[in-house]
């Protein structure tokens, strides 16, 4: 399955700001009040049964429901549309959910067991390529024994089963209006979220209270317009700073961020910082002929100055990555360090190399795309192909090609050494490493290990006490610490930059990736 609108991540880079995290969801808010917020991506679909990008998930987690949510700030889902979930069995092999009573969508209708059924083999009937049916192939059968029961029966143990359903994946459509084998053509979605969406254009999104919604989340404002700027960077710091936005979420730089700051200080906006598990790395074609060769893999992870690359394009607003498992995230590990190191050694790399008979500058291009994975992905690029090239062991050049054409020849294995971004699911390792490395690759990068596909990964897939899985997720990664199909550079944070009246945003920028519009509210 080609799961490749996933990895639309426009990196956050963060300018910490003295605001940070005043806005609390807490305090007197105007109810009529609307907001607008900005956004550098796309929403690339509104059916979510298509839909596998941040720009759409940020729609689907706001205008459909699901059984389970993630609560502010946490990692563990809660009942939303449920009243009650869990496991029947101790291999995760059966999952049972009680829906509240009266649920309806935002068209009227009754929201039964009946429609989570239909939700859940709709996905997986369609298979979309750019859809998210890569979450639920462990889902065998669903059983409805009345209305409100649904028992969901796993192919395999899945303990984070739960934490898909709670993602964009388990979003719950109307059986009465959506087809069963196709996706919908129509731009205002039915779903019983907190919000319906009442009009959808290249311009803009305006989205309202669902009078029928019955769930955790609480409006705190009337409405939300959702303004697009196709990557427009310039055009959306200028909204927020002349008023126009209230919120800019996702695509400015770090440099513009302290352009604002510098422009109009605290007066008027503010730049807030907040956690985030997205992650940025270095993939290899196993079939290149050169970077297929484990020894200028390693040469690559010797020489890489993490630290060094944040300061000089990231300006520290990114933190070194050394594991495939952000930190925040169980299961993270130091692997890439304790085989690499932190600091470049030309010494090892060139002894790397030698060692397998590779004598003088190896030739190698670097792959890129200019804005998929965030406004500075080309010159990261650029910065780390100079470091290469210091080291007197490369002769590296950078190339970059529009996202359409980038994914077509990383598909086509095209390139020997590209960049990838990742922004999860669901807050748990297994997001981080199952679809790297697991059925569905979604690197195509030729990879595959044994003892990850067949005992680590399943190994991981059982235990409800996630802490117990961190044992095999650090044998995981030593394995792949070893053998480099991947290396990890970064992980990054978001951000949003607020007008100084909005208030609710630090409950947006949490690890489950979910933008709450429901807390924004002005003060």
């Amino acid at each position: 399955m080609n799961t490749r609108n996933k990895w639309l991540v426009v990196p956050s880079l963060m300018l910490l700001s003295s605001s940070l995290l005043t806005g609390c969801g807490t305090g007197d808010w105007d109810r009529g009040q609307r907001i607008v917020v900005g956004m550098s991506d796309d929403v690339l679909a509104v059916d979510p049964a298509s839909g596998y990008d941040p720009g759409s998930w940020l729609l689907f987690n706001n205008v459909f429901q699901s059984l389970l949510t993630f609560p502010n700030g946490g990692t563990e889902p809660e009942p939303d549309a449920a009243q009650e979930c869990f496991f029947t069995d101790a291999q995760a092999r059966t999952y049972q959910c009680t829906l509240k009573g009266g649920l309806k969508f935002n068209n009227g209708d009754p929201l039964t067991a009946e429609d989570v059924k239909f939700s859940m083999e709709r996905v997986l009937r369609i298979n979309d390529p750019a859809g998210p049916a890569v979450l639920l192939h462990s889902l065998g059968r669903v059983d409805t024994p009345d209305d409100r029961t649904v028992i969901f029966r796993l192919k395999t143990s899945d303990a984070t089963f739960p934490s898909k359903i709670a993602s964009g994946a388990g979003s719950i459509v109307d059986h009465r209006v959506y087809d069963p084998d196709e996706l919908s053509k129509e731009a205002t979605p039915i779903g019983s979220g907190p919000y319906k969406l009442d009009s959808f254009d290249k311009r803009k999104a305006i989205f309202s209270i669902n009078p029928h919604y019955n769930g955790v989340a609480e409006a705190k404002n009337s409405d939300v317009t959702l303004r697009f700027f196709h990557g427009d960077r310039t055009a959306l710091k200028d909204s927020v700073v002349d008023g126009t936005v209230d919120v800019a979420f996702r695509g400015l730089s770090a440099e513009e961020i302290a352009g604002i700051d510098e422009q109009i200080g605290k007066k008027e906006v503010d730049v807030v910082e907040g956690t985030s598990v997205e992650v940025q790395h270095l993939v290899f074609n196993m079939r290149d002929p050169v970077a297929g060769q484990l020894a200028v893999r390693r040469a690559i992870a010797f020489v890489l100055d993490r630290e060094a690359l944040i300061k000089q394009v990231y300006h520290g607003t990114a933190i070194p990555l050394y594991s495939l498992v952000p930190a925040g995230i169980v299961g993270h590990d130091a692997a890439f360090f304790n085989r690499y190191g932190s600091s470049p050694s030309p010494t090892e790399a060139a002894a790397a190399l030698r060692a397998e008979g590779i004598e003088g500058k190896v030739k190698l291009t670097l792959w890129s795309t200019p804005t998929r994975y965030g406004p500075a992905t080309d010159q990261e690029l650029s910065a780390i192909a100079d470091q290469l090239n210091t080291s007197g062991l490369f002769q590296t050049t950078v190339r970059s090609l529009p996202f359409d054409r980038y994914e077509e020849a990383v598909a086509a294995g095209k390139f020997g050494v590209f960049v990838k971004g990742w922004v999860p699911d669901y807050p748990d390792a297994d997001n981080f490493t199952s679809p790297f490395f697991g059925q569905g690759n979604v690197l195509e990068n030729h990879y595959s290990n044994r003892a990850i596909t067949h005992t680590l990964l399943p190994r991981t897939a059982a235990p409800s006490n996630r802490v117990a899985t961190a044992e095999d997720f650090a044998r995981l990664q030593e394995i792949v610490a070893e053998q480099l199909p991947v290396l990890p550079v970064w992980q990054g944070k978001q951000y949003a930059v607020v007008r100084n009246d909005v208030r609710g945003y630090d409950y947006c920028l949490d690890p489950s990736t979910i933008f709450r519009f429901w807390e924004l509210y002005k003060a």
